[in-house]
């Protein structure tokens, strides 16, 4: 049976990838001084003006209107209505409340005697999920592992100075084309890319098909049928802030599995791991990840839930789509057993306490190597259960 589905990415010009950028480079700051601090950074960027505002608990001095210029600049808004030497920045960001920190220092259960891994309490309430296939070798979905290379290259042939008309903003999007389970091909592609006013729309169409689609899209997958949708609505040349407002947080499909799986609605950038909304999703990828590396299922889709000053989950739910080796049920308590999902011991787990959020910004926190929730290291732990 045909099945089509679409995910998309945009660049790290995209005005609200611009400010997720932002917000974690700040983050980053604070955590190479202060790897206690607590830190809650969002940004609205519109026009000609740049906001940072949020909640930060530090001993660290960090200058935010220098590293919001520097992060512009390294991102190319060095020309224009907004670009990183005149445009205006307004910083309002006060200490974390009190109540809340009431929660988080001291978890229900470690005021009811428990200790270690109990101290924290999450930092909020909510459901966070994790997810893993293996579709591609980094076991994350086609659609949304392409389209994060499709973003990544236009940046890059801007950056690497082989496309000199690019300007930072851009869009991507790829539909793929299932019979049943198996992917049969790419039906469409499309990119959009902020351009300056030199280049003529048939340039950009030829340029973008051929150094940057045909670079990233294995040639199997294309074919006379697949659909090119390249800048159609004729003209990009106005992009970034200057164009469309952006804020930090608004790319949350963007920034997990584009929509293949469910999302808890918490978003990611500016926010330390005492906010579960980043860590247990971390964690929760982790766990997917390894179950599919270690056989149990081919697809795994995980649930979390917290209840704010808690430091146990409310609930832990799995749905393997029927892939499964094992009872769903059964892969559940497998990851209650194996794995410690309080908030004190997922900091500990993946090393959160560390400045490595800017390079999650853009392109997507997941499917890329290095970064600590990526690592398979429990396959062998979870392959005795076959």
């Amino acid at each position: 049976m045909k099945k089509l589905f679409t995910s998309e990415s945009v660049t790290e010009g995209h005005p609200d990838k611009l400010c997720d950028n932002i917000s974690d480079g700040i983050l980053d700051e604070i955590y190479k001084v202060d790897p206690s601090a607590r830190c809650a950074i969002e940004c609205c960027a519109a026009y000609d003006r740049l906001l940072i505002m949020g909640e930060v608990t530090t001993t660290a001095c960090v200058d935010y209107e220098k590293t919001a210029r520097n992060i512009i600049k390294n991102i190319g808004y060095t020309f224009g209505t907004f670009n990183s030497e005149t445009c205006k920045i307004d910083v309002a960001v006060h200490n974390q409340s009190a109540d809340i920190a009431l929660g988080v220092d001291s978890s229900l259960e470690n005021k009811a005697g428990e200790e270690g891994n109990a101290l924290l309490g999450a930092g909020d309430q909510g459901m966070m999920f994790g997810y893993a296939n293996s579709e591609t070798p980094e076991l994350m979905p086609l659609a949304i592992s392409l389209s994060h290379k499709l973003a990544k290259r236009l940046t890059d042939v801007r950056k690497q100075g082989i496309l000199k008309y690019l300007r930072p903003d851009g869009k991507t999007q790829v539909t793929v084309e299932y019979d049943g389970d198996k992917i049969k091909r790419v039906d469409t592609v499309v990119v959009s890319c902020q351009h300056d006013e030199s280049v003529s729309q048939e340039t950009i169409k030829e340029d973008i098909k051929n150094l940057v689609i045909c670079h990233i899209v294995p040639t199997e997958l294309l074919d006379e049928e697949t659909k090119i949708f390249i800048n159609p609505t004729g003209r990009f040349e106005i992009g970034g802030p200057e164009g469309d407002s952006g804020l930090t947080g608004r790319k949350i499909i963007v920034d997990t599995y584009g929509g293949k799986c469910a999302h808890g609605g918490g978003a990611f950038s500016g926010k330390d791991p005492t906010k579960v909304d980043r860590s247990a999703a971390y964690m929760a990828r982790y766990i997917c990840k390894n179950l599919v590396a270690a056989g149990l299922c081919k697809e795994a889709e995980l649930q979390v839930a917290y209840a704010i000053g808690v430091s146990t989950p409310v609930s832990v739910f799995v749905d393997t789509h029927g892939t499964g080796k094992l009872d769903d049920s059964k892969i559940a308590d497998i990851v209650v057993k194996e794995f410690d999902l309080r908030p004190y011991a997922i900091i500990k787990t993946l090393n959160l306490r560390s400045p490595i959020y800017l390079q999650t910004a853009a392109y997507g926190h997941f499917g890329k190597e290095g970064l600590p929730w990526e690592n398979c290291d429990r396959v062998e732990d979870l392959k005795k259960y076959l």
